[in-house]
């Protein structure tokens, strides 16, 4: 009775469809799932509908596979928003005139369809992991990295505090995970640093090689954050936008340094705008970098500091200042993170998910309240009286958290809040208040501004029109006109 009843349960939940003909899904004692052929009476672990899917080549950048109710595969390509059930890797359809599939981004379905791979790669029984509240950086970093098979960290975890009474059905291990990830990305650690003075977002400290031992850490945190994504945990703290990317495997781009480093993104866009010949600016394919007070100079290609930058070749010397700005010689920590990282949760598992998705599953939503939202506004040539401020807000009461964090993502650049709400929200010099700016004519989309805060908002001529032009700039995954 107990296996027919995880039966009907795995089939409420399970976005792959039914099983083949002949087929039925069980779990055993452990709780683990295994399938059940009829016709031959064998078992197996792995699911008849997913074997070798994902030993496949991989989908283009961009593509995701869904399944019908029926188990048939089809195809959403994110890039164009468009569905089909032709394969983009072999150019078969899966079912000849099928009908049209609307497109849809659903963070949801994607999250279930994780958590169902994450199922799938479990391991039974649990592990034990006893830590000190005194020594907790240490005593999870013995431990985890005490497991040669990394795969044990896909068991059930068992977290023990000794000398506190309770039994972790959950509650414990959330607690472990939020306090260690305050200890282990503690900028005091030198592992990681803020991106920017006024930017409390983690990357990669260049300067962390004065911890002898820096590599094994950084192959543990990347274990802890793969555990955190596997097991459905919250971080407390939160990482840049491009290093959500690079975990993602999806290729940085110039904008990205702006949610860093405002100020050298402004200089290279000044430099892409102007012509630096007539200006008489004399560069070369070299920069100088400072770590814990030594000034060294690393040259973007060989022979750069004898290279000078031209109006010719100035768009060579952007991509690549800019692509040194965003490793800055942390390649081999960030290595050592993706090592300890994929032992437990390799990465292609999180290719349908965006950075900002991404930023979601590993810091939790936050409950996102309007009246304090609405309090700390401020407005640029709108009135709290104009009717597309009353619009505005119409439209965000009618909004559920999830559409609602979405919008702050695209105008701040991230979905956490300080912990004074609103009224604490930082900009790139400083304290920063949430604005609405009307900029633009009415056929424009709203632009975003990280760096400020700031929502460029044209002045729609109805609700409805104000409606569509803000829900395409929140559904696009990237974000949409953003500076």
């Amino acid at each position: 009775l107990q296996d027919q009843v995880s039966v009907t349960q795995n089939k409420e939940f399970d976005p792959l469809g039914p099983l083949p003909h002949g087929w039925e899904k069980r779990t055993d004692s452990n709780g683990r799932v295994y399938f059940v052929h009829h016709p031959t009476r064998s078992t197996q672990w792995e699911d008849p509908r997913t074997q070798g899917l994902l030993n496949e080549k991989p989908l283009p950048e961009g593509w995701e596979m869904r399944f019908t109710v029926d188990g048939i595969p089809y195809f959403v390509d994110h890039n164009r928003r468009t569905t089909t059930y032709i394969d983009p890797r072999t150019g078969k359809s899966s079912l000849e005139n099928g009908p049209q599939i609307t497109y849809v981004r659903d963070f949801k379905a994607k999250v279930q369809y994780f958590r169902f791979w994450c199922q799938q790669l479990s391991m039974p029984q649990h592990i034990k992991i006893t830590v000190s509240r005194k020594t907790l950086f240490e005593d999870s970093f013995q431990q985890i990295m005490s497991f040669n098979n990394a795969q044990d960290l896909r068991r059930r975890l068992w977290i023990i505090f000794p000398g506190e009474e309770g039994l972790d059905y959950g509650g414990v291990a959330r607690e472990w995970f939020f306090l260690l990830s305050h200890e282990v990305l503690n900028p005091m650690y030198c592992l990681f640093e803020y991106a920017g003075k006024d930017n409390y977002c983690l990357q990669i400290n260049p300067a962390s090689y004065i911890n002898p031992d820096h590599l094994k850490y950084f192959k543990f945190i990347g274990r802890f954050i793969a555990m955190a994504l596997f097991h459905g945990k919250f971080i407390d703290t939160g990482f840049s936008l491009p290093f959500y990317k690079r975990i993602l495997n999806k290729p940085l781009a110039l904008k990205d340094l702006e949610s860093i480093d405002p100020e050298f993104y402004n200089s290279l866009m000044w430099i892409k705008d102007n012509d630096i010949e007539e200006c008489g600016l004399e560069m070369f394919f070299s920069v100088d970098k400072e770590i814990l007070g030594e000034v060294t100079t690393h040259e973007l290609k060989p022979g750069g500091g004898d290279i000078q930058v031209t109006e010719e070749n100035k768009e060579e010397y952007i991509r690549l200042v800019a692509e040194w700005r965003l490793s800055r010689g942390v390649e081999e920590q960030t290595q050592a993170f993706f090592e300890g990282f994929n032992e437990v949760l390799p990465q292609q598992y999180l290719q349908y998910f965006d950075a900002k998705e991404l930023e979601v599953m590993l810091c939790g939503m936050q409950e996102i309240d309007l009246a304090d939202w609405q309090r700390n506004t401020i407005y640029r040539h709108y009135a709290r009286s104009s009717k597309q401020i009353m619009w505005f807000w119409q439209f965000i009461k009618e909004m559920d958290n999830e559409k609602r964090m979405r919008l702050l993502q695209f105008v701040t650049g991230t979905c956490r809040l300080p912990v004074g709400g609103f009224a604490d929200l930082m900009g790139s010099n400083g304290p920063q208040k949430f604005c609405i700016e009307k900029v633009g004519k009415e056929n424009w989309l709203p632009r975003s501004h990280t760096c400020f805060n700031r929502l460029d908002l044209p002045p729609y001529k109805s609700y409805e029109q104000l409606k569509e032009k803000l829900m395409f700039a929140i559904e696009e995954t990237e974000g949409f006109g953003q500076e």
